[in-house]
């Protein structure tokens, strides 16, 4: 059972013969259709079905040459809304299914960044046409799914504090461009930063409580590559209540250092009350949707 259906407004199925009816009810009344050719003389299917305005379940299968359909999997997801990043993006095929992974390294997020792609099939028809190039300048936009999560009052901060932390974050990411082209004076400037910073805070931490000193966070959690764990700053959100079990679900527009995403979790996951301002906390399986043009 796919531990975030909780965060899609599903944390009533319990039995796999629940979770089959709610599958074979995808495939019959999807809100969207998929479909490519193969060179097996089958065609690779995905059904998505949207039971919130934001949330849904893909339910992926192939067709073969008699017209049975084999189920192979099944995925909940969360829609992105804005453009995250548009940096050079990896794609990678998953092994055991017809389904991708993005990898991408953003200076405003501090780690590669690897995800699930949401249209796939898309990345199929495009990766099938000539002289298709996987790694380069895409733009992507950044969704997640949490099935726990915590929000935190904000960094008290005024008006100059703000255009100072906006004007280092800045000036940071430009030494860590030039850095990954090689300048060697970029790089000495991050690496003296960074012992001043670790300086700093080890002779805050000593008094103050460690949420105080750290705004926002976002770093690999557990042995799976598409978990983190991260906090970043509410800048809206949303109630939406899920049409097939009256599941109330969160959506949360997060800020992570100057980077847009949005994510779902169930209200009765989330520990506290969101408001623009506060920050949320939680493990988030990541998801993207690339833009072809």
């Amino acid at each position: 059972m796919h531990q975030y259906l909780n965060a899609v407004g599903f944390s009533n199925i319990k039995t796999k013969k629940e979770l089959m009816g709610l599958i074979k009810q995808i495939i019959v009344e999807p809100t969207e259709k998929n479909f490519i050719e193969t060179d097996r003389n089958s065609v690779i299917c995905e059904y998505v079905k949207y039971f919130t305005p934001s949330t849904g379940i893909a339910v992926r299968g192939e067709y073969d040459e008699n017209n049975e359909l084999t189920l192979d999997f099944y995925y909940p997801l969360c829609k992105p809304y804005a453009i995250s990043t548009n940096e050079y993006l990896n794609i990678e095929r998953y092994s055991a299914h017809e389904y991708f992974a993005g990898i991408c390294d953003d200076p405003r997020i501090g780690v590669t960044l690897i995800f699930d792609i949401q249209n796939s099939v898309e990345v199929m028809k495009k990766m099938a046409e000539k002289n298709s190039d996987t790694e380069e300048k895409k733009e992507v936009s950044f969704s997640g799914m949490s099935v726990n999560g915590m929000i935190m009052l904000p960094i008290k901060k005024d008006i100059k504090e703000i255009e100072k932390t906006q004007k280092n974050a800045n000036n940071r990411n430009k030494l860590l461009l030039a850095a990954r082209n090689g300048d060697e004076n970029a790089i000495e400037s991050l690496t003296l930063d960074d012992i001043d910073t670790y300086a700093q805070l080890s002779k805050k931490i000593r008094n103050e409580d460690v949420y105080t000193l750290v705004e926002s966070y976002f770093m690999p959690y557990g042995v799976e590559c598409n978990l983190y764990s991260i906090m970043g700053e509410i800048t809206d959100h949303t109630v939406e209540t899920n049409t097939a079990t009256g599941e109330e679900i969160y959506i949360l527009d997060l800020d992570y250092n100057g980077m847009a995403m949005n994510i779902s979790v169930n209200k009765k996951d989330v520990l506290g009350e969101p408001m623009k301002g506060r920050r949320f906390k939680g493990t988030v399986l990541m998801q993207g949707k690339v833009e072809f043009g």
